[in-house]
């Protein structure tokens, strides 16, 4: 009899239910006085449940959970467990892994669960392979799980050589593992190594997939990732983070056939635009110069956060489209979420004509006024551009003199831009000479400082900046262009003859040459 009314007290109303119901630490103290005064608190499962949600909800307080965890006297794994999880969600790792040690004082020992979590605490190789002997001592050394993660934190640690080999020594390799050290492999700049290891899996599912295009994405491999998107298109099933991955790849290099291929599949799928493929989809119109495509991807949009507003007023600057950036920032203002630090920046961005210097400043001054975020280095860099090339040199010249932080060489080359402009001759060649000092790699300093002496007649100290280039052997980054065809994308530095069709290129051009000056002589002798 008794048996069934605590089952009921426990699983029914009121307290497990008032507890998924709790919204504030004031509730959740009144329902732990509830439990403590009807006597629940002694029943492992009630006080189990209570401390998982101090230390797990957003509703809870790790501080009282710690209160919790030491009124009981002999806490299991779940309620470690509960403990380390919590303080690893709000970033206390050091906090977490004392828990560890406190649990092995009372002799209460881990389970697989415990290592998930604690690998994610451990901050530096040396911290991470301690932990790495206690898995294998406990004997958890063949959970798959476990091994993930272990092989994802030494690629984090960049130890990429302990990932490999704890891979090789994994008797239970699944395709967790396998992945894990495929982005390891990636975000340690290793993409052949990566593509090599992806190649041998035995079997791919989407997960692997994503992890090989995101890896050659984030490596700057757009071509590789949009082919091997391809690829999948027949082997698995397309979800959201592979087609992030691929929009992201699309807009680098303007395949836009590809990423409208991804459009049309969403929505002959009846697939709704989320907040990350939905702002993906924005960015990729706005980069391959379709900006009202991107308009009516952005008014689809069941809900919109701060990067898609942010990511529409970017595509609204970068396209021209100055007066309808600035009024969508003024939208979002009134109706949208609050503006951060990106979002000024494209704000900053749409100011990019002279007749809207005065606006910049405003806006500048509103960013840190109204909203309370100060100034960084980006923002600095859009006003220091806008001005220089507005003519507002010495302006431009004091702000970066202003700047809370040291100015970039990005910044300086925008003041030398305007300053060739504008004829600034005596500051350019300044912040020429600076500029090459400062990067003293970089060849487009010393081609716009060797073209603002040639612009003033100084052509011996032209000359001296080409030898001095030269001489340091700076390598010249060339320009590039890109076209698509047929859904492949051919990209061409100048003079380039590397191409397989580079004769039939040619050929075509020199015949559309003599087919001008054909229609220009035509058109001179007409008007005599």
């Amino acid at each position: 009899m008794s048996s069934r009314v605590f089952s009921k007290s426990v699983t029914g109303p009121p307290y497990l239910l008032l507890l998924q119901r709790c919204s504030s630490l004031n509730e959740l103290k009144q329902i732990h006085a509830q439990i403590v005064t009807t006597g629940l608190a002694r029943f492992t499962f009630i006080a189990s449940k209570l401390l998982a949600f101090s230390a797990l909800s957003e509703y809870g307080n790790l501080h009282y959970a710690e209160t919790l965890l030491y009124q009981i006297t002999r806490p299991n794994i779940f309620d470690c467990n509960s403990m380390i999880m919590g303080f690893l969600k709000r970033s206390e790792s050091e906090k977490g892994l004392s828990i560890y040690t406190k649990m092995r004082r009372m002799g209460t020992e881990p389970n697989a669960r415990t290592f998930t979590f604690l690998v994610k605490a451990c901050v530096g190789v040396s911290l991470l392979g301690q932990l790495h002997g206690q898995i294998m001592k406990f004997g958890h050394g063949c959970d798959v799980y476990v091994i993930s993660s272990l092989i994802s934190m030494y690629c984090k640690c960049e130890a990429v050589e302990f990932a490999r080999r704890v891979f090789e020594e994994s008797l239970d390799k699944n395709l967790a593992c396998w992945t894990s050290l495929i982005s390891g492999y990636c975000s340690n700049g290793l993409v052949h190594e990566a593509r090599d290891l992806f190649d041998a899996m035995p079997e791919r599912n989407d997960v692997s997939y994503s992890a090989m295009v995101s890896g050659y994405v984030w490596n700057a491999c757009f071509n590789e990732a949009i082919d091997l998107f391809r690829e999948s298109k027949s082997h698995v099933r397309l979800k959201e983070s592979l087609l992030v991955s691929v929009l992201n790849a699309c807009a680098s290099v303007g395949a836009f056939e590809e990423g409208k291929w991804i459009n049309l599949f969403l929505n002959e799928n009846g697939i709704e635009y989320g907040l990350e493929l939905g702002t993906a989809l924005i960015d990729f119109y706005a980069k391959c110069g379709c900006i009202e495509d991107a308009q009516e991807v952005f008014s689809m949009m069941p809900s919109k956060d701060v990067t898609t507003w942010s990511a529409m007023i970017m595509g609204f600057a970068i396209n021209g489209e100055n007066d309808m950036g600035l009024a969508l920032f003024a939208e979002m203002e009134k109706k949208g979420p609050k503006p951060n630090a990106v979002t000024f920046v494209g704000v900053l961005t749409a100011c990019n004509h002279k007749t809207l210097v005065n606006e910049a400043w405003r806006l500048l001054g509103r960013m840190s006024k109204v909203y309370g975020i100060a100034p960084g280095i980006e923002h600095y860099g859009c006003m220091v551009d806008l001005l220089a090339r507005a003519g507002h040199v010495k302006d431009a010249e004091i702000l970066i003199g202003s700047m809370a932080m040291k100015p970039d060489g990005g910044i300086w080359g925008s003041l030398l831009n305007g300053c060739l402009i504008h004829g600034h001759a005596e500051l350019g060649y300044r912040v020429g000479k600076l500029l090459i000092e400062l990067e003293p790699q970089h060849s487009g300093r010393y081609v716009l400082l060797a073209n603002m002496y040639a612009e003033m007649g100084n052509w011996e100290d032209a000359t001296r900046v080409r030898k001095m280039m030269k001489d340091r052997e700076v390598v010249t980054s060339s320009a590039w262009s890109f076209i698509e065809i047929d859904g492949v994308v051919h990209k061409f530095v100048a003079d380039d003859k590397s191409h397989s069709h580079s004769r039939k290129i040619h050929k075509t051009l020199n015949q559309l040459r003599r087919d001008l000056e054909g229609f220009s002589i035509g058109s001179d002798a007409s008007l005599l």
